[in-house]
C-alpha cells in the first residue's frame, strides 16, 4: 500500500510548515502597502466628455485662524489645455471651468484624496453645481482633478508681520468631465 507523501511526513514538521506558510503569507500581505479606494472616481454611469490639462497657481493669503497665522486657499487661476496644447479654457475661483465654447460649469466639492506624492495639492470629485451656455460643458454632471503636481501653500513665510500677503504656487492638474449616458 502507497501512502501520501503528506502522511509520512512526521506530525510536528506539517506544523512547522503550516506555520512557515502562514507566516510568509502575512509577510507577504503586509509588505504590500493596502492600496485605499479612490473616492474621486465618478459614480458608475459617468463617462468622460472632455479631459483637459490645468496649468496655473493656487493662490493662497495668510490669515489669522484660530490665533495663528496659516495659509489660506483663496482661489485656483489656471488655463486649460487640450491634448495637442492648444488652450481651450479657464478655471477660476468658485470653482469654475470655462470652456472657448462659451459654456461653463461651477462644482461643488464631493470628495477629497490625498495626492500620492507629497507637495501635490489633493485629488477632488466635484458634482457640477449650476451651469451656462449650451456648449460641451453644459452637460457635465462630475468633475475630477487628478494627477495633480504642485500648488501645496508654504511650510513658512506666514506670520504676524506677513497677515494680508498672498502667495501664488505654481500647479498642474488632469480635469476630466463626466456625464451620463444619455
Amino acid at each position: 500500500m502507497r501512502l501520501a507523501r503528506w502522511t509520512m511526513i512526521p506530525k510536528f514538521m506539517k506544523r512547522t510548515r503550516v506555520l512557515d506558510v502562514l507566516f510568509v503569507s502575512a509577510w507577504v500581505i503586509l509588505s504590500f502597502p493596502a492600496r485605499a479606494q479612490d473616492s474621486t472616481q465618478p459614480p458608475a454611469g459617468q463617462h468622460a466628455i472632455l479631459t483637459v490639462k490645468g496649468d496655473g497657481v493656487q493662490v493662497y493669503a495668510c490669515q489669522q485662524v484660530d490665533a495663528v497665522a496659516k495659509w489660506v486657499f483663496q482661489a485656483p487661476e489656471a488655463k486649460l489645455f487640450d491634448a495637442s496644447g492648444k488652450e481651450v479654457g479657464a478655471h477660476g475661483a468658485g470653482p469654475f471651468w470655462k470652456d472657448i465654447d462659451g459654456s461653463l460649469v461651477r462644482g461643488q466639492l464631493v470628495a477629497n484624496s490625498k495626492a500620492p506624492a507629497a507637495g501635490d495639492i489633493a485629488w477632488l470629485l466635484l458634482k457640477a453645481s449650476s451651469h451656462e451656455g449650451d456648449g460641451v460643458l453644459s452637460k457635465v454632471e462630475y468633475i475630477r482633478r487628478s494627477e495633480t503636481h504642485g500648488g501645496v501653500a508654504p511650510a513658512g513665510g506666514c506670520d504676524a508681520e506677513h497677515l494680508g500677503a498672498t502667495v501664488r504656487v505654481p500647479y498642474t492638474a488632469t480635469y476630466a468631465f463626466y456625464a451620463g449616458k444619455n
